[in-house]
């Protein structure tokens, strides 16, 4: 008797953890807590250029012409206001390395082309201390570039001096969506 009246308490405590844990908040990648009922699966970013996890051409790193690769959007939630992107490296040797910050990205942009900004985005300061693309070019080895694209419920009050954390600081709450692709660059 005692041992299934325990074997019950031990599956009911199971339960009971399992459904505490399953109504804690999404952390996606890139330390954005975002609202409940994230929509990660539908909103897509995409590039003529290279697949998720493929190489990066030379001509958008430090080999090319420092020039950004183009970018295909689509599937956004009908009620953003703007839109956001984050270019970075996690296999930077001191660290997660910034590349680009783009923010109030109009909501009906459909692509970002290559070497260009969309009209009426402001681009924040990466890790080099500039407010363009910054190229990628590891200093030794393979490194993974993230371009992360986030769905926002509005436009965000913030310039050109804005970096990559002001950014999150700012998206903490607002993000309807995210999506992202990875780009491989190693040089040679």
């Amino acid at each position: 008797m005692f041992k299934k009246l325990l074997t019950i308490v031990i599956l009911l405590s199971a339960i009971f953890l399992i459904s505490a844990c399953a109504k804690k908040e999404i952390k996606p990648a890139g330390g954005i807590i975002s609202q409940p009922n994230i929509n990660i699966n539908n909103m897509q970013i995409t590039s003529p250029q290279f697949e998720h996890n493929g190489y990066l051409p030379d001509k958008y790193g430090c080999q090319g012409t420092n020039i950004n690769p183009p970018l295909t959007i689509s599937d956004l939630p009908k009620d953003a206001k703007s839109l956001a992107l984050i270019v970075d490296d996690p296999d930077a040797p001191r660290g997660v390395w910034t590349h680009w910050v783009v923010f109030n990205i109009a909501p009906d942009a459909k692509e970002i082309s290559e070497g260009s900004v969309p009209a009426g985005a402001t681009q924040g300061i990466n890790d080099f201390g500039k407010t363009n693309y910054g190229e990628p070019c590891p200093p030794f080895g393979e490194h993974r570039y993230f371009f992360k694209l986030y769905a926002l419920d509005t436009m965000l009050d913030l310039d050109s001096k804005t970096t990559k954390q002001n950014l999150e600081q700012a998206m903490a709450g607002h993000v309807l969506a995210q999506a992202e692709i990875i780009g491989l660059f190693s040089r040679k």
